[in-house]
C-alpha cells in the first residue's frame, strides 16, 4: 500500500479520537517536525505555539463546530495537547503569515469535466509538492459520520484533510497561493487545513463554496472543487460540474471551466486588486498550469480525456527540476526544498481516489473506492 490508510466511524470526536489513537507515532513524529520549523522559520517558541494553537481552536469552534470536536478527538486519542494540533493545522499560517518564501511554491491542480471525457465522468487531480521530510508522516484518512457520509483524503498526520473526494461526489484539489494580504489578524482565522476539511464534509458544491467562501482566512488559498452528475437530478451525462476559487483574506477570485477544463498552480489568475507575492518571485508556477492545458488541449477538445491523461501530465518535467512532476533542487536551501510527495487522480462519478507516491514518474498509483475503502492497482 502507498500508504496506511486509517479508517474510522462514529460521532466527530469519536472518530478524531480512533483517528489520534490509531496514527499517534505519526502524529507525534510530525508535530516534531513542525515545532523544529517553526522554531527555526517563524522564530516561534512553544509559549508562543500552543498561544497561537489555543487563538486557532477558538476560530474553529466559532466557525466549524463540527470540525473542532474532529480536531479535539485527534488529540485526545494521540495523547498530545489540542493546542498543538491546531497549531499543526494552521501550520502555513504560523510559516508563513510573517514572512512568505519564494521557495515555497508547488502543486499544479486539474479538472476536467464529464462532457470531455472518454467515460462522461468529471475528473480531478494534483500533484501535492512539499518539503520531503513530510513524505514519511502522511497518510490516507477515511472517515465514516453517523449519516453515512464518508470521506477520503490525503492527509498530514494529525491533519483531517488535503485532496479528497467524498460519497456525494464532492471532491477537491488545493495550491497555496501567496498575496500582500497575507499575515495573522487578531483574532485569527479560519486555519487552511480547517478549511480543506470545511469543503469535504459538504454534500454539494453549493455547500462546498459556501463553506469556502464565508471563513475568515489569514492566509490565500486556491480550492479545485467539483461535483459528479446526480442521475436523479437531470442528465447523468450533463458531466458534473467544477469552478476554482482563489480566496485570499476578504476577497475570492472564482475560474469556471474554459472548454471543460481548468487548470491552477501558485499564483492568482482571478482575484482582482490583490497584489501577488508569486509574480515578485517568479518561478514555475507561471508556466506550470498554461502548460499543463497545453499537453490536455487536444484529448480534451476531443472528448476522449482519461485518468491515463492526466497521469501522463503529473509526470511531465519540462524545466526540470522545477517542473509539473517536481524533483528535488539540491541549490535550495534545506527549508525550501520541495519535490512532489504525492500525485492524485479521482474520478468524480466512479467515487475512485488513485495516488502515487512522488515523485510520481517512477510509481504507480494504487486506487480506492471511497464507499467502502477497498483498494486495487488499477484505474
Amino acid at each position: 500500500m502507498v500508504l496506511p490508510l486509517i479508517d474510522v466511524a462514529g460521532s466527530r470526536h469519536q472518530a478524531g479520537a480512533a483517528y489520534g489513537h490509531a496514527a499517534g507515532d505519526r502524529i507525534v513524529a510530525n508535530l516534531e517536525v513542525y515545532r523544529r520549523r517553526f522554531a527555526d522559520q517563524a522564530g516561534l517558541d512553544a509559549a508562543a505555539r500552543t498561544a497561537a494553537g489555543q487563538a486557532f481552536r477558538d476560530a474553529t469552534v466559532a466557525h466549524h463546530p463540527r470540525i473542532a470536536a474532529m480536531l479535539d478527538g485527534v488529540a485526545e486519542g494521540a495523547g498530545v495537547p489540542p493546542a498543538e494540533i491546531y497549531a499543526l493545522n494552521a501550520r502555513t499560517e504560523l510559516l508563513y503569515g510573517r514572512r512568505p518564501s519564494p521557495g515555497d511554491e508547488g502543486c499544479t491542480a486539474i479538472a476536467v469535466l464529464g462532457t470531455h471525457t472518454a467515460t462522461g465522468h468529471l475528473l480531478l487531480g494534483q500533484n501535492w509538492d512539499w518539503h520531503p521530510d513530510q513524505r514519511d508522516t502522511m497518510l490516507l484518512l477515511r472517515t465514516t459520520d453517523d449519516h453515512g457520509h464518508a470521506v477520503l483524503t490525503l492527509a498530514e498526520a494529525g491533519m483531517l484533510a488535503k485532496t479528497g473526494l467524498n460519497t456525494s461526489g464532492v471532491g477537491q484539489c488545493l495550491t497555496m497561493l501567496a498575496s500582500e494580504r497575507d499575515g495573522l489578524t487578531d483574532p485569527p482565522g479560519v486555519p487552511y487545513h480547517v478549511l480543506a476539511r470545511a469543503t469535504l464534509e459538504a454534500d454539494c458544491l453549493t455547500l462546498a463554496t459556501r463553506a469556502a467562501c464565508r471563513s475568515p482566512r489569514n492566509a490565500s488559498i486556491n480550492l479545485l472543487l467539483g461535483q459528479a452528475g446526480d442521475p436523479a437530478y437531470g442528465d447523468p451525462a450533463a458531466g458534473g460540474e467544477a469552478l476554482d476559487l482563489e480566496l485570499v483574506p476578504g476577497e475570492v477570485g472564482v475560474l469556471n471551466p474554459a472548454e471543460g477544463l481548468i487548470t491552477h498552480a501558485n499564483h492568482l489568475e482571478a482575484v482582482p486588486g490583490v497584489h501577488d507575492m508569486q509574480r515578485d518571485w517568479g518561478g514555475s508556477s507561471l508556466f506550470r498550469a498554461a502548460r499543463a492545458r497545453r499537453l490536455l488541449s487536444e484529448v480534451v477538445a476531443a472528448g476522449k480525456t482519461t485518468t491515463d491523461d492526466l497521469v501522463a501530465v503529473f509526470g511531465d518535467h519540462a524545466s526540470f527540476p522545477h517542473a509539473i512532476c517536481r524533483h528535488v533542487d539540491e541549490r535550495d536551501t534545506y527549508l525550501e526544498r520541495s519535490q512532489t510527495n504525492y500525485s492524485i487522480v479521482m474520478d468524480l462519478d466512479a467515487r475512485r481516489f488513485g495516488i502515487a507516491a512522488g515523485p510520481p514518474c517512477d510509481h504507480d498509483y494504487q486506487w480506492f473506492d471511497v464507499a467502502d475503502g477497498s483498494s486495487s492497482t488499477s484505474g
